[in-house]
């Protein structure tokens, strides 16, 4: 998504917002990204335009339209942020779990903090933690203290 700000400094100009799109289009396709798949939204943060209703001080402004999976159609910022399409989760991959912490809790044992980028784990899963070669069973899964099944 880009958003074009500070649009009430230029009098809400199309023809300045025309031009932001092609420079900004140009390193957009530098960068590997299609442009045809970036909403590009006139928007004044300050006063609030076009930021969550559609605002009477561009009326030129037809809104925006990205092609990818779905086409997407929308006038404001908000409605181009409630269109990204979810990144797909690569459960079909081995599992890789950084972790981020490890806490020692007593009558329970020893718990690794840390969130699933590939695969999947679950209870009863059998794992071994690298570089250190260390294999141990999954006891429980859990996500903000509630148990995952």
């Amino acid at each position: 998504i880009v958003a074009i700000n500070k649009m009430d400094t230029t009098k809400w100009s199309e023809e300045r917002y025309q031009e932001i799109i092609k420079e900004t289009s140009n390193f957009i396709k530098k960068v590997g990204y299609n442009p045809k798949h970036v909403p590009f939204v006139p928007i004044s943060g300050f006063n609030g335009d076009n930021m969550i209703d559609a605002s009477p001080n561009c009326p030129w402004y037809k809104g925006w339209e990205k092609e990818t999976k779905a086409k997407a159609t929308g006038k404001t910022l908000l409605e181009a942020i409630d269109a990204i399409d979810p990144p797909s989760r690569p459960t079909d991959k081995p599992l890789r779990l950084p972790l981020q912490d490890v806490y020692k809790i007593g009558g329970i044992g020893t718990v690794p903090v840390g969130r699933v980028e590939t695969g999947i784990i679950k209870a009863g899963m059998v794992v071994t933690f690298a570089p250190a070669g260390v294999t141990t069973e999954v006891k429980s899964v859990e996500m903000h203290h509630e148990q995952l099944v």
